[in-house]
């Protein structure tokens, strides 16, 4: 009898066992997921080292001129600094100008410039660029096709095509020398790509969201503010990032639109360290690294933002 239990209970143990092993194998039949040989590892590990190697050492090599004391005859291959100082960034920062007798510290004022330019732009352009992407998205209308074409077509054109006509006419409004003026510039080419990003944002999220709060009750204009806005957020973010990415490094427009030094953005400021005949490489080294602070400041206050606002809108349904 006990022999005949022992034959029972041995198939079902074995049923058992393989439904653990299935479960344990993985959901796809019992498979298990193929682990990387330690040869194949080591050498992914090796190649990513070697790629952010390569990206970092010319940010390393500028650290290392902006802090050196002099410049060796010889190039080195560490970027090491050589006499290590703190001239040449104190040098950037205590750069003034005296105007009626008045002492007037130049860097503060031109990073102020680059930093409310950069913003405002974003503000403008995004602030714009926000309610026409929406109708874009969602609604059918005469010329539908013809504006998307036409804003696509402003994108075509390089910045520098557009700089003369800008002169003359920031020249006719008095807007030359001044932030208001860049501003607009620069809005203007914001305008198009961020209804671009924006549009194929709002086509990403589903209608029935809108639907069920106006079924609830909201008008759509509540149904936008409280349902499309909240989920369209990092696609905003990224937007704004990069009109603002794009205000605070432009050179040419600001460099043909503005010619007092106390209204000079920071990339303006940069150029002037390298002459025709003097190449300040030191200052211009630590001028790179001072503008490059709010960037980074900007970076980490959308980093949880960025990859949600960079991949919203490349799947849909």
């Amino acid at each position: 009898m006990a022999a005949a239990d022992a034959r029972v209970v041995h198939p079902a143990g074995r049923r058992g066992g393989g439904r653990v092993g299935a479960r344990a194998g993985g959901g796809d039949g019992g498979r298990m997921t193929r682990r990387p040989a330690p040869a194949e590892s080591i050498a992914v590990h090796v190649a990513l080292l070697a790629a952010v190697a390569f990206a970092l050492y010319p940010v390393l090599w500028v650290v290392s001129i902006a802090f050196s004391g002099a410049r060796p005859p010889v190039p080195e291959v560490l970027p090491i600094p050589n006499q290590p100082t703190l001239e040449h960034l104190e040098a950037v920062v205590t750069t003034s100008q005296k105007v009626g007798g008045e002492t007037i510290w130049l860097f503060p004022r031109q990073l102020a410039n680059s930093v409310v330019v950069a913003l405002a732009t974003a503000v403008v352009g995004v602030s714009i660029a926000v309610p026409a992407a929406y109708a874009l998205a969602r609604f059918e209308f005469v010329g539908k096709r013809r504006g998307l074409r036409a804003l696509l077509a402003t994108q075509m054109f390089p910045t520098v095509a557009s700089a003369i006509p800008l002169y003359l006419l920031l020249d006719a409004l008095g807007l030359l020398n001044s932030r208001t003026g860049l501003v607009l510039c620069y809005a203007s080419t914001a305008v198009p790509f961020s209804i671009f990003q924006l549009r194929a944002a709002f086509e990403a999220i589903p209608v029935d969201l809108e639907e069920a709060a106006m079924v609830d009750g909201a008008t759509r204009f509540e149904a936008f503010v409280r349902v499309v806005l909240p989920a369209a957020r990092p696609a905003i973010a990224v937007t704004a990032l990069f009109a603002i990415m794009t205000a605070y490094n432009e050179f040419i427009l600001a460099a043909t639109l503005l010619s007092k030094e106390e209204m000079f953005t920071l990339p303006v400021v940069l150029q002037r360290y390298i002459g025709e005949h003097d190449a300040q490489w030191e200052r211009f080294a630590a001028g790179a690294l001072l503008v490059s602070l709010p960037v980074m400041g900007a970076f980490y206050l959308v980093q949880r933002h960025l990859v949600a606002g960079l991949t919203t809108g490349g799947v849909k349904g």
